[in-house]
């Protein structure tokens, strides 16, 4: 029997996509009783193709930084009168994971997460995959659209190209290259050795952007202390885990974990 007494979620949006990658998600948890948002990034209010349109001038979007984006998300859950559960993906997973380390959720679950600061990601695919956000000798005031091509490698390898390119007009938006480089700041940091509401950690077996060994060291960086901490890998899983056909079996397993605590 479940003690978790809240029923809402907060879904944190990663980068490069629209908060619109949570829809079935949300549907999914609110058809099990649950109450959900998933609040778009600051100066990502709009449809893919409006911010797709807005590329690479968009100066506000360009300037946002990881802190910005952290304190959105942290207003957000603060908003409720009960600590709710956050559930976030990438970089949202990340935010999550920060969220959790500062006590501010009743549980939370990082689905593929990039790692926190101390977790050195060395693997080529990680670097392969993402090195182009940072926007190395390029304007900072210049928002980065991921190409198609990157899509493919980062997020939908192994889907069939008709599915990738319906993923990449439905969901890829441009970014911020601050935001990316405050992934390697302090703003990325978190206390692995700080006792922390439940939090579960979940890697996909053909994710390259952020292979699964990639989650098993930012699983196995947290001191075991008592606090609830669980690591799952999921056979044949890309980065496009919340919409790659197959999802629903990650979000059983997301709703079982929280049916236990």
């Amino acid at each position: 029997m479940a003690t978790l007494k809240t029923k809402q979620i907060v879904f944190v949006t990663g980068a490069f996509v629209t908060n619109g990658c949570w829809d079935e998600w949300r549907t999914y948890f609110e058809n099990r009783g649950y109450s959900t948002v998933a609040p778009p990034w600051p100066y990502k209010n709009g449809t893919a193709a409006e911010l797709r349109n807005r590329q690479p001038d968009d100066v506000d979007l360009a300037l946002l930084t990881l802190d910005e984006v952290i304190n959105s998300y942290v207003d957000v859950v603060n908003s409720f009168p009960d600590k709710p559960i956050v559930i976030g993906h990438s970089l949202g997973g990340l935010i999550t994971q920060i969220i959790v380390n500062r006590g501010l959720a009743a549980a939370g679950v990082a689905i593929h997460p990039v790692p926190p600061l101390g977790v050195f990601p060395y693997e080529f695919s990680f670097l392969k995959g993402g090195w182009k956000s940072l926007g190395l000798f390029t304007s900072l005031k210049k928002t980065y659209l991921m190409s198609f091509k990157d899509w493919q490698y980062a997020f939908v390898n192994t889907m069939p190209l008709e599915e990738q390119k319906t993923a990449y007009e439905q969901f890829t938006i441009p970014e911020s290259k601050t935001v990316a480089r405050g992934g390697l700041s302090k703003a990325a940091k978190v206390d692995f050795k700080k006792s922390h509401p439940p939090l579960l950690i979940t890697a996909g077996s053909t994710d390259n952007i952020i292979p699964a060994h990639l989650n098993r060291r930012n699983y196995n960086a947290y001191k075991k202390n008592g606090s609830i901490l669980e690591y799952k890998e999921f056979p044949n899983r890309n980065h496009f885990v919340l919409g790659q056909p197959g999802w629903q079996g990650d979000a059983d397993f997301v709703y079982d974990w929280l049916q236990k605590l």
